[in-house]
């Protein structure tokens, strides 16, 4: 069974329903071509940008555009997500998507390139990514059963993986060699193609069991306040998922730090040409693609909670080494373990809420969770920025290498094999057919 051979124990004799393993092609789908989408704005908007400045700090950000909406809005967002149809909520992602795009498309073809409508046209694209990413999140438990999760977010994380790093950033390097205006175009293309994609999703759209105590209406902004209120007591109330959530923001916070150190390190520290400093890159993300393979066979083989221990031991591997060594090929090392154990991670961090959180308030937790996890990652490169100007580079990853290995005792005391069975157990009938 297909199921099996990725690793998830289905009950013998049943089958996974053919409507899930739809939902997860088309789901699948859709990442693979938004991602790539945004992968490619992702180089874009910063090659406009240079095009108009040579003032790194103004390049910076219109990038920072991009990823500043998780920290604005993911909280709002996550209980819109609980209270409206999920896949309309794509399709609004898209919408704002299509409209940033075409407005830069005029905007580039018109001569009237600004940086004030990069920063403001990558604010639109971080929002709508915000929204999808969530949606996503909370419609996988509703549209895909319990048993096919684990393979859903392993393809979902390996296309994330594969079309944001890879694909995406080598299409649009080849597509704005050939002109900015069909770079953008062949984005704006993908999104709609994307939006088309999901009419042939199937089941319910909306959370079951929505109705919350004294919710009121999701436009009331008392109600929203409250809403939020709820999704944050109850994620810190669950002592799993608080502290996951807590030791992510670890994680994403040395990420964010590394992926905004390291260019300076391979350039002025161990002196790296362009290709080599590409195989470091490259060995990020390589590991990641290998961890979207491997996960399954890996939970078999060892069980969730070495697999995901190896994120903790991979990520202080991919800080502590620049730390110790300038040669390339154990920085390279460090970061594809690195790479290997976030994606690790990200599979069985996402099979476990989506298994405990109740579909209601998935949107909420999914909103909460990344607002800890993703908005680190623009913190932790400040803070490392701010440490390798005071105190130099080899002592801010450091300072990160000691964060990250002090979340590994409190890992191993919190998340148990005890308090992850409910979250692995497959039910016989109730979820296959």
């Amino acid at each position: 069974m297909v199921l099996q051979s990725v690793g998830v124990d289905v009950p013998s004799g049943r089958r996974v329903k053919p409507a899930a393993a739809r939902n997860t092609s088309v789901l699948l789908a859709f990442t693979l071509v938004t991602n790539l989408a945004d992968g490619i704005t992702k180089i874009a908007l910063p090659v406009l940008a240079a095009r108009s400045t040579d003032s790194p700090g103004l390049i910076s950000l219109v990038s920072l555009a991009l990823t500043l909406p998780w920290l604005l809005v993911a909280l709002p967002v996550g209980v819109l997500v609980d209270r409206a149809d999920r896949r309309r909520l794509l399709w609004l992602a898209d919408g704002l998507r299509l409209l940033a795009i075409g407005v830069l498309i005029a905007i580039v073809l018109g001569g009237r390139v600004t940086l004030v409508a990069l920063a403001l046209g990558g604010l639109v694209l971080g929002v709508a990514e915000v929204i999808a990413l969530t949606a996503t999140s909370a419609l996988i438990p509703a549209i895909v059963p319990r048993a096919g999760r684990e393979r859903a977010n392993a393809l979902i994380t390996g296309a994330e993986t594969a079309a944001n790093e890879f694909a995406g950033p080598f299409v649009g390097g080849l597509l704005l060699a050939a002109g900015t205006g069909l770079a953008l175009g062949a984005t704006w293309v993908a999104y709609l193609a994307a939006s088309l994609l999901l009419l042939l999703l199937t089941g319910r759209f909306r959370a079951a069991g929505r109705d919350d105590p004294g919710a009121g209406t999701s436009t009331d902004p008392d109600s929203v306040a409250r809403q939020i209120g709820a999704g944050l007591r109850f994620l810190w109330r669950d002592r799993l998922l608080r502290t996951m959530s807590l030791i992510l923001t670890v994680l994403c916070a040395s990420w964010g730090g590394w992926l905004a150190l390291m260019p300076l390190v391979a350039h002025d520290v161990m002196r790296l040409s362009a290709r080599e400093y590409g195989v470091v890159l490259s060995a990020l993300g390589v590991g990641g693609l290998l961890g979207a393979l491997l996960v399954g066979w890996l939970n078999r083989l060892i069980g969730h909670r070495r697999v995901m221990l190896a994120d903790l031991v991979g990520t202080f591997a991919m800080m502590a080494v620049p730390a110790v060594t300038t040669d390339l090929w154990a920085v390279a090392g460090a970061a594809f373990v690195g790479g290997l154990g976030g994606t690790l991670w990200s599979v069985d961090a996402r099979l476990i809420g989506q298994n405990l959180v109740p579909e209601h308030m998935m949107g909420r937790y999914s909103g909460a969770a990344r607002l800890l996890g993703w908005g680190a990652m623009p913190l932790g490169a400040g803070l490392i920025g701010g440490l390798a100007q005071c105190f130099g580079v080899r002592a801010a990853f450091v300072v990160f290498a000691v964060a990250v290995a002090a979340t590994i005792p409190v890992y191993l005391r919190v998340v148990t094999e005890e308090r992850l069975a409910p979250a692995l157990r497959v039910p016989g009938a109730a979820d296959v057919g």
